[in-house]
């Protein structure tokens, strides 16, 4: 008889087992990936969005957009910026059908040093969402972990009850500035801070070595051990064996591929990060400001090289969008 229960444990995906630690997100705008494995919460990225917009089954959504954009727009450089915007909502609002959560939604990578200009973007993407009837509490505005882009989610946070996912996040000194202003949520990249080890040292790294699960399991620690209700996304994974190191992080989005392998593997599964043991740490509280944030950032050079890059990248695809958005707008 006893070990009958263990058997029917094992028979459990290492997805379900992940569950019960963790909050799963689909990290993809496919609609059928999110139906398949069932995600709380779901996010999206202009990379995404250009991919999504590039298939099919999606160009009804691409479609509406432009007929919003033709009616709201005089130029065409409104009608672009309008049709970005109305995507990134007609998107969310179609994930939002599928997940019983949040999705998060991201403010145009080339406003990361403009801190009122993200604000303004944020609130804009807020409203048009209460237009399709979705409140506020279900979306996470998406912002680069810039100190302007920390700033305008401290204000959004505090001023107009905006939840903010700060993205693009991969040093402590980002994860303790965006705890200091109370944002809801940050997505520390793991696999990008590895990418960038591996090129940098010609190493290659076991999962409990891994400097991307490393770094995000001592924010974990350090948010949990001094009470930040901050809570800690894992993102941007190259294998399961990163993710299984980081079970029981507030959160973790997966991309499509290794929710697969996730869901077809019976594996024990054991909870790793755990508040109770971040409270048995012998950690010190750090208080940032401005300039000590610019400097540590600064002095810290995987970060510095990881957030300009996913900046530009990110920035690359939206100007891939506008132009497809445009040849689009051309034809119509």
């Amino acid at each position: 008889m006893s070990g009958e229960p263990q058997a029917k444990r094992t028979k459990m995906s290492v997805l379900d087992q992940l569950k019960q630690y963790s909050t799963v997100v689909a990290d993809t705008g496919d609609f059928e990936a999110m139906k398949e494995y069932k995600p709380t919460d779901a996010t999206t990225n202009p990379s995404l969005i250009l991919s999504a917009a590039a298939m099919e089954q999606y160009q009804h959504i691409l479609d509406k957009a432009i007929k919003y954009a033709k009616e709201a727009g005089s130029t065409v450089e409104e009608q672009v910026a309008e049709t970005l915007d109305m995507l990134s909502v007609l998107f969310g609002c179609e994930i939002l059908k599928i997940i019983p959560g949040r999705v998060s939604v991201e403010v145009d990578a080339r406003l990361s040093f403009d801190k009122d200009a993200s604000i303004a973007k944020a609130i804009k993407l807020i409203n048009i969402f209460a237009e399709y009837g979705i409140k506020k509490e279900r979306i996470l505005i998406k912002l680069a972990s810039t100190w302007e882009g920390i700033q305008a989610a401290k204000e959004l946070e505090k001023k107009h009850g905006i939840h903010c996912n700060l993205t693009l996040l991969f040093s402590m000194y980002q994860a303790i500035a965006c705890a200091e202003a109370n944002v809801t949520l940050i997505s520390p990249f793991v696999g990008r801070i590895l990418d960038w080890y591996v090129e940098h040292t010609k190493k290659t790294y076991e999962a409990k070595e891994d400097p991307g699960v490393l770094s995000v399991t001592r924010v974990y620690n350090y948010y949990k051990k001094f009470g930040y209700k901050t809570q800690v996304m894992g993102a941007s994974f190259r294998n399961t064996g990163e993710i299984r190191e980081l079970a029981g992080c507030d959160l973790l989005t997966i991309s499509p591929k290794l929710l697969q392998e996730l869901a077809a593997s019976e594996q024990p599964l054991k909870r790793v990060l755990d508040p109770k043991l971040a409270a048995q740490l012998d950690m010190e509280k750090v208080s940032l400001n401005e300039a000590q944030f610019r400097w540590h950032l600064n002095e810290d050079q995987m970060a510095t090289d990881k957030l300009s890059d996913g900046i530009r990248k990110f920035a690359a695809d939206t100007r891939k969008l506008e132009t497809l958005i445009k040849a689009l707008l051309a034809k119509k």
